[in-house]
């Protein structure tokens, strides 16, 4: 059967940053249609004691964990140990990550676990002013690592510069995941978050390039405007991306 890269169309939980309980997070990510959820640091401590309540909280509510992150890795084992452990209890398959990519060891250590728990680890790229956020920086972090990625933020890349499809395909074989996130750009540089496919991104030519290529890592919808009252934005987001999905591969792609 064809791979349908948004099956598990997951919305990022830094969305609903304003909703500090989770059953209030829960409610209003299944109202946007998705049943999937990338989660951060405001809505879970991925090494406390209380992940592994979140994960049951999640899973009886219905709600797969499809990614966990932004969360930073250094060359502490331990520390670095118990985010790995909650991912594979999460039933996480990549974890967004940040990195400081002069530090050698903190690279080993990162693989080290990555190959152990099968759980892969790639970069969130944050923007032009991120020490990993245009393209030669990744390119330099991917010569010292051969199995660290890219966790690909669409509209991030598009501060940084650069085409964000035509990133997705130079980085293909590392893009572990990604998050679909539109931006307008204003005179002096400054970002405006909207929602995607009205914006600057080239929804459909990134769906035809995931459909295309068979894409079955982690897609997560990111939306941070209108932090109080999200959730009819991300609807439409949710609505637009399935759409533009559809259209790129077919009726099968993009289906609920």
């Amino acid at each position: 059967m064809p791979i349908d890269p948004i099956a598990n169309l997951a919305i990022q939980s830094w969305c609903f940053r304003a909703y500090k309980d989770n059953a209030e997070v829960i409610t209003n990510l299944k109202a946007t249609g998705v049943k999937h959820i990338e989660i951060c640091g405001v809505h879970v401590d991925p090494r406390g004691d209380k992940a592994q309540a979140v994960i049951d909280q999640y899973k009886a509510a219905g709600v797969g964990i499809s990614a966990v992150g932004v969360e930073w890795f250094d060359a502490d084992e331990a520390r670095s140990r118990k985010l790995f452990d909650f991912a594979k209890r999460a039933g996480c398959t990549t974890i967004s990550a940040d990195l400081d990519p002069e530090n050698d060891a903190a690279i080993r250590t990162t693989e080290k676990l990555s190959a152990e728990y099968g759980v892969t680890v790639g970069i969130h790229n944050h923007g032009r002013k991120h020490r990993l956020g245009p393209v030669w920086t990744l390119e330099k972090l991917f010569a010292k690592s051969k199995t660290i990625g890219l966790h690909l933020d669409t509209a991030w890349m598009l501060d940084a510069g650069e085409d964000p499809v035509a990133v997705a395909q130079k980085f293909r074989d590392r893009l572990y995941g990604l998050h679909i996130k539109d931006f307008t750009f204003n005179r002096d540089g400054s970002v405006n978050d909207v929602v995607a496919g009205t914006g600057v991104l080239k929804l459909e030519a990134l769906a035809k390039l995931l459909i295309d290529t068979k894409f079955s890592g982690a897609v997560t919808i990111e939306y941070e405007g209108e932090e109080s009252a999200p959730t009819p934005s991300l609807t439409q987001c949710v609505k637009n991306i399935r759409a533009t999905f559809a259209k790129a591969g077919g009726a099968k792609a993009g289906a609920k």
